[in-house]
């Protein structure tokens, strides 16, 4: 990326919660305690279905992504957010902010595309059992889970490329934890149409067509599931894609209620406003990723078995 015009600008004051200070220890607790139960969930997750063979398949490979994919996502952000809550007014270089901007980016672009991606395994695995080991191989699910790399880094390319070569002449203060784009957005003394439109754009595409396709997929999972005899046989299937139905219901829950929910139109309330719009999105960026391993953990069978037959090796070794 040209980080281009930003001569005026050497870099960013990220203005966080300097204004409550009575809040920062507490957030400062608060976000330490998740980043690292985040950190250790989906660190065994993803130590679980490597080193249990039978844990070898697809769905299992999905979701050692989406756990590294966590890792990544909250690590490109957290650290700062921890380390603004310590220093007051945090300043961020210009190249900073355009890499850390580039990876929360990418990241949230690629876990819409995984979440649709694992839509179809489920798909597959329920409505199409007999051809599943062939359809889902692993010559397909790999390069599946690559592009979903691909497309969202992509995406984040062409968005981050767009905002460093506005030009930055006037005020420097982002009034946010981390550098959020849409917040660098409103420092530019330029037209940032273009920005707006191709971010419109790839919401449709990153949030709209995987939402529709997870909408789909599910339609036609649920009437295959109905549509079996036995009761047991029934929630077997369901129990199949529970939690991932799971995941995606607070993944693009928390989505809508963070950008569908209502302004104040109360001046008074305007502090309160202002601290909602920078807390809801921290908590947004934390609550899937810690989410996600717990989920998995007690929906699933297997990961509980392999999770507990690793921990009595460990502590128990015979």
């Amino acid at each position: 990326m040209k980080l281009a015009n930003q001569s005026t600008v050497a870099g960013f004051v990220l203005l966080g919660l300097s204004e409550q200070p009575k809040l920062e220890k507490m957030f400062f607790v608060l976000i330490l305690l998740t980043y690292l139960v985040i950190l250790l969930g989906n660190g065994v997750l993803i130590v679980v279905t490597i080193l249990d063979s039978r844990l070898h398949t697809p769905m299992y490979f999905f979701l050692g992504n989406l756990s590294f994919l966590d890792i990544c996502y909250t690590t490109s952000s957290i650290p700062l957010v921890l380390d603004g809550f310590l220093t007051p007014r945090k300043t961020i270089s210009f190249s900073a902010c355009a890499i850390q901007m580039f990876l929360s980016f990418a990241m949230g672009a690629t876990e819409c595309v995984l979440l649709g991606m694992m839509a179809f395994d489920r798909y597959v695995a329920i409505c199409n059992p007999l051809r599943y080991p062939v359809v889902m191989r692993k010559a397909v699910y790999v390069p599946m889970a690559a592009s979903s790399w691909l497309a969202g880094g992509a995406n984040s390319l062409v968005q981050i490329s767009l905002a460093v070569q506005l030009p930055f002449c006037g005020d420097n203060v982002i009034n946010h934890f981390t550098c959020e784009i849409l917040a660098v957005l409103k420092l530019a003394c330029a037209d940032i149409s273009i920005n707006v439109v191709s971010m419109g754009v790839a919401n449709v595409i990153f949030l709209g067509v995987p939402v529709l396709f997870i909408f789909v997929s599910y339609i036609f999972i649920l009437t295959t599931i109905l549509r079996i005899p036995s009761v047991e046989g029934r929630k077997k299937a369901f129990s199949t894609c529970s939690a991932h139905l799971t995941v995606v219901v607070i993944f693009y829950g928390t989505i809508l209620f963070m950008y569908g929910k209502p302004k104040s139109k109360d001046p008074l309330g305007a502090d309160k406003q202002d601290l909602a719009d920078k807390l809801i999105p921290l908590f947004y960026g934390v609550l899937t990723p810690v989410l996600n391993p717990i989920i998995y953990s007690l929906r699933n069978k297997d990961v509980k078995v392999t999770v507990k037959n690793l921990v009595n090796q460990k502590c128990f070794p015979k």
